[in-house]
């Protein structure tokens, strides 16, 4: 770049900043005064109320309603403007557009900015012209806007990097996918958390982000391409692009807390506030109180790679797409077969069971189960006593006790593992579990299931978006439950069949997600940022893959090999120190969490060294020991792969020893 212009853009810089400056304290100033504005008006409101009649009450509180929705608006921009201010843009395109005839310099950044007289410095990077930056090379090119596709020219191209208001470095690029800005950043050693990519985002991963085409979007995306960082980046532009959408509207199923603590800080890095998240375990732990607890998906994993579990056919049936057609028809047997059989009698008012069941099975038959006996008994106060239903927990009660079967979910449940729906042999031992305390986490979905399809799902309107990440770790079964109670909202469902550790479930495609969510798109992502072309090469080996595209460019590193000698622990620490001397973050993945345990036993006393195990909430990833299950998401500068001899992976748990090979970024020694 010639002087002149390098001069020109410090200059653009400095007016930023001080624009920046200007802006905050301004900004500062005003919100503190309106707050106390707001503060003094409520109390003389609350000193006033007796003295005003209720319409001037209601007017008044819309009006304050309204005022303190424009300060928390001007909140959360201040608080972007603030944390943006070391960094303000890091982009910027010449866009010549054809219908104006104008050449547009458009700079880009997390948020907007903007002058007194409406001039912009910086554009959000989620606005509809600055999609260019990701989506086009120089030349000719379009996006779509609020009033159609806008033409024109792309004539520049350029990034930056700033840190703390300097200019540190500057480029123009033509967005080849091995750009000089995206190999620094692919460099950079690994952190304890995940890094928003809005600066590096790519083509195929912009284009999922900005999807609004339809109501669930399914995305099939190898090892370390990005997916999690792409469902953030979405959720982010879809707070900024849809209306009235806030982070309290969307939901993210995550697989574990590791993994929530873990991708806690893109959000506020992109000016957003984190949603809600949860657990599939814990979502299930809300629709369930006749046990006392739940059972973990880790645990229920566990039980499969340390050989404890003692019918995994059982479990597999459990798990698979067969049982939920035939629990169908047993419900469906169950309710027909419901009756009541004694007549129904509450003061001086009478039914005959003959009545009671043609009501049941007549009247209210669209129903379910338990809604048709909610609706009687509502019915039937209503008419005995002048339209008032205070009488229909009585009512309720009565019916349920002239049935023929007391629904008893846990009753009901057990009895179809000896109907004649059901196609599995049980045995005894393995029936009498489900009168324990504690439900297994594959009998919880079904139980799930069972619950809603006799009393009616709990229909959640208020989360208008959900993503789920993992997705290949979900059963059909689990998606049915989810859209069933989340019917209005939109998804994001972000997977790869690859990944597979649930030992009885395996996708042959994400697409058969299209049998449980209508208008659909399906999508995929191709490229990996995370490892090697040396370990993706041998990822690939394990599951006999050659689709896979490298993007890092790292210098020749070969994998390692060991194996175990009679001093293990003095093998351990000197790869480990190796390994420490090069890179940030090292992980000792094990196939299960017994073997983790007795690795951190050996080593928890000559190094700063921590155990992650589905107990733990935050950690340091500097070095950590963690079971293959358990680093799902995950992402370290370097990886230890340790099983005992003897303890090989084997074929059916490929996929298992897959997710550990490709949680390494730089360097992997494999043990045994």
């Amino acid at each position: 770049m010639e002087e002149k212009e390098l001069t020109l853009e410090k200059e653009y810089l400095a007016k930023v900043n001080l624009l920046i400056r200007d802006k905050l304290s301004e900004m500062g100033s005003k919100m503190f005064a309106n707050q106390e504005k707001i503060k003094e008006f409520q109390e003389y409101m609350w000193n006033s109320k007796a003295d005003l009649d209720p319409q001037e009450m209601a007017s008044v509180m819309v009006a304050t309603d309204l005022e303190w929705f424009f300060l928390d608006q001007k909140r959360k921009y201040f608080n972007k403007l603030y944390r943006t201010q070391d960094k303000p843009y890091f982009g910027r395109i010449d866009f010549f557009e054809e219908l104006d005839n104008t050449l547009h310099e458009i700079y880009i950044g997390i948020t907007h900015l903007q002058d007194d007289d409406d001039r912009h410095y910086i554009h959000d990077w989620r606005s509809p012209i600055c999609s260019l930056f990701y989506d086009y090379e120089l030349g000719l090119c379009e996006y779509i806007a609020p009033e159609g596709y806008i033409k024109g020219e792309l004539r520049k191209k350029r990034q930056y990097q700033i840190k703390n208001t300097e200019l540190i470095h500057v480029f123009d690029n033509d967005m080849n996918i091995n750009d000089e800005l995206l190999q620094q950043v692919l460099a950079t050693d690994s952190n304890d958390k995940m890094k928003n990519i809005v600066n590096t985002i790519q083509k195929e991963q912009n284009s999922i982000i900005r999807d609004v085409t339809k109501k669930v979007l399914i995305v099939q995306g190898i090892a370390g391409s990005g997916k999690t960082s792409v469902a953030l980046h979405r959720i982010a532009f879809l707070l900024y692009k849809l209306e009235k959408l806030s982070s309290k509207h969307v939901l993210v199923f995550s697989p574990n807390q590791i993994f929530t603590e873990y991708i806690s800080n893109v959000l506020p890095e992109l000016g957003e506030e984190n949603t809600m998240q949860t657990t599939f375990r814990s979502f299930l732990k809300s629709h369930i109180n006749e046990y006392k607890e739940i059972e973990s998906f880790t645990g229920f994993i566990s039980r499969y790679y340390r050989y404890t579990e003692n019918n995994p056919e059982l479990v597999k049936y459990k798990q698979s797409d067969i049982i939920v057609h035939e629990l169908n028809n047993y419900l469906e047997a169950f309710v027909k077969n419901l009756k009541f059989i004694h007549d129904f009698k509450e003061g001086h008012f009478y039914y005959s069971a003959d009545e009671l069941n043609h009501l049941f099975h007549g009247r209210y038959n669209k129903f379910t189960a338990k809604e048709r006996l909610d609706a009687m008994a509502t019915k039937f106060s209503e008419n005995n006593y002048g339209g008032r239903v205070f009488k229909t927990k009585t009512y309720l009660k009565l019916l349920k006790a002239s049935l023929n079967n007391p629904l008893d979910y846990k009753k009901i449940y057990q009895e179809f593992y000896n109907s004649e729906f059901c196609s599995f042999n049980i045995k005894t031992s393995d029936l009498e579990k489900l009168n324990g305390k504690m439900i297994s986490y594959e009998d919880a979905s079904l139980f799930v299931y069972l619950k809603g399809m006799l009393e009616g799902f709990e229909v959640n309107t208020s989360l208008r978006e959900i993503v789920i990440d993992e997705a290949q770790d979900y059963t059909l079964l689990q998606y049915l439950i989810i859209n069933k109670i989340f019917k209005k909202a939109h998804f994001t469902i972000l997977g790869d069949i690859n990944q597979t550790i649930n030992p009885y479930y395996k996708y042959n495609s994400l697409q058969d997600l299209n049998n449980i969510f209508k208008d659909s798109r399906y999508l995929e992502l191709t490229k990996t940022y995370r490892s090697s072309p040396e370990i993706i090469n041998y990822s690939n080996q394990i599951l006999n893959l050659n689709l896979v595209s490298a993007i890092r460019q790292d210098n020749d590193t070969p994998i390692i090999y060991r194996k175990e000698d009679l001093n293990l622990k003095y093998l351990l620490q000197e790869d480990i120190k190796y390994l420490k001397s090069k890179y940030q973050s090292l992980a000792i993945i094990t196939k299960d969490d017994l073997e983790a345990d007795r690795l951190f036993e050996m080593l928890k006393d000559t190094s700063e060294i921590n155990l992650v195990n589905e107990l733990t909430e935050g950690f340091n990833k500097d070095l950590i020991i963690i079971p293959a299950y358990m680093a799902k998401g995950l992402e370290f500068d370097s990886v230890i792969i340790y099983n005992r001899p003897g303890t090989k992976y084997q074929d059916n748990e490929k996929y298992l020893l897959y997710v550990a090979i490709t949680r390494a970024q730089h360097e992997l020694i494999v043990y045994n």
